[in-house]
């Protein structure tokens, strides 16, 4: 694993970090291989159930490394995409935890992400049109899908910096905190999250995700072949039982 990205885990989630405060958390491809790496590791770990994402240093991230670019050095990984993320994002859940800069790439992470805390002093943009560049790990793609399509124009074609206030007010911020506290709030959630069951998180964030291409006729049998195991599994007798005994729930993930 990188020192250019940290992975803590307690209590069923994994705190993945990236670490180049120096350079405002922007990424390399250091940063984007120890990415896949980390999660290639914790999508098999039984004892996580979810992910926080965060920059070190009070920034999320300032996006590509243009220097590296400059020299060839390209922050993205074959079938995964800018940072080791946005093309394929983790099946377990994931939080993003921003404070400071989201900018450029740094957007594209929180956009590949599944809910986003802010601190009221995060900015968020996609500033590439000013770097002769296109926002294309995503960017340009998720925004209009998350966010009013007129909204989701006037943010990529001017490339200027919004407050996590505005993308709150749009829907896009799940929560805001004061300064600092991002982290705090984003790991809070995902506890909630990982305190579900495993097998119940994965089915239910694949059919959320893929379900948007499914036709009416097709909806129910497609969203069947992903629940229905989930049906017959241990876990789902583990939460019956739990609750008729009025306990908590002990999960196997089987």
């Amino acid at each position: 694993m990188s020192d250019e990205v940290l992975v803590e885990v307690e209590g069923g989630i994994a705190v993945i970090t990236i670490n180049r405060p120096q350079a405002r958390n922007a990424i390399n491809g250091n940063v984007a291989r120890a990415v896949v790496a980390a999660l290639d590791e914790l999508e098999e770990r039984k004892d996580v159930s979810a992910y926080v994402l965060t920059g070190a240093g009070g920034t999320f991230s300032a996006g590509m490394d243009l220097k590296g670019f400059l020299t060839g050095d390209f922050p993205l990984v074959e079938g995964r995409g800018f940072g080791g993320l946005t093309e394929r994002p983790p099946k377990k859940p994931i939080v993003a935890a921003v404070e400071g800069y989201a900018l450029a790439g740094g957007f594209e992470l929180v956009l590949a992400c599944d809910i986003v805390v802010a601190s009221e002093e995060a900015k968020f943009g996609l500033p590439e049109p000013k770097r002769g560049l296109v926002a294309g790990a995503g960017g340009v793609m998720r925004l209009p899908r998350r966010i009013p399509y007129h909204i989701a124009m006037e943010i990529a074609l001017t490339g200027d910096h919004y407050p996590a206030s505005r993308l709150y007010e749009l829907g896009l911020v799940n929560r805001i905190t004061p300064a600092g506290e991002a982290l705090a709030t984003a790991k809070e959630l995902a506890a909630k999250i990982a305190a579900n069951a495993p097998l119940a998180l994965l089915a239910t964030k694949r059919v959320l995700v893929e379900s948007a291409d499914w036709s009416r006729d097709e909806m129910f049998a497609r969203q069947g072949e992903i629940t229905n195991p989930v049906f017959g599994s241990k876990d789902a007798m583990e939460g019956a039982a739990a609750f008729a005994e009025k306990r908590a729930p002990n999960w196997a993930g089987e």
